[in-house]
């Protein structure tokens, strides 16, 4: 994915038509991720409180969010992305404010049931990690 992944949002694994999920927005995400990947898709991003199945999750997380939480909420975002839609944990990059460490991360995932892969970059500011179930292909 390198830098591209902003620029190339296809790469995140969403397709056109999809409805993706937005976990934990704040005011600090990086909107050009969220343009990218509704340009793509030709959908709004939906909000947590959506209540139907999606296609696919973002999940904004920092350093200083409870990591149990973050385990919580992988939970609750697996539960309507399914089985093969792609879920994504965003990161601030090290040395950014909110820098969380990649291991924190990987831990929650684990505690929810899920691996994770390396860190990407997906911005200038922010690295990108996918998550999924133990069992399904990389």
């Amino acid at each position: 994915m390198n830098e591209t992944a902003s620029q190339n949002a296809e790469e995140f694994g969403f397709k056109p038509g999809d409805i993706v999920q937005e976990w934990l927005w704040d005011d600090d995400v990086d909107d050009s991720i969220r343009e990218k990947i509704e340009n793509l898709t030709g959908e709004d991003l939906v909000d947590e409180d959506y209540d139907s199945a999606v296609d696919g999750v973002i999940l904004w997380w920092r350093d200083g969010d409870d990591e149990d939480e973050l385990s919580d909420t992988i939970v609750d975002a697996y539960a309507v992305v399914g089985n093969d839609g792609p879920l994504w944990v965003l990161t601030p990059k090290p040395g950014r404010p909110g820098a969380a460490s990649s291991s924190t991360v990987q831990s929650a995932a684990k505690t929810a049931g899920m691996n994770a892969a390396t860190p990407l970059t997906v911005s200038p500011d922010w690295n990108g990690i996918r998550l999924r179930a133990f069992g399904k292909g990389r």
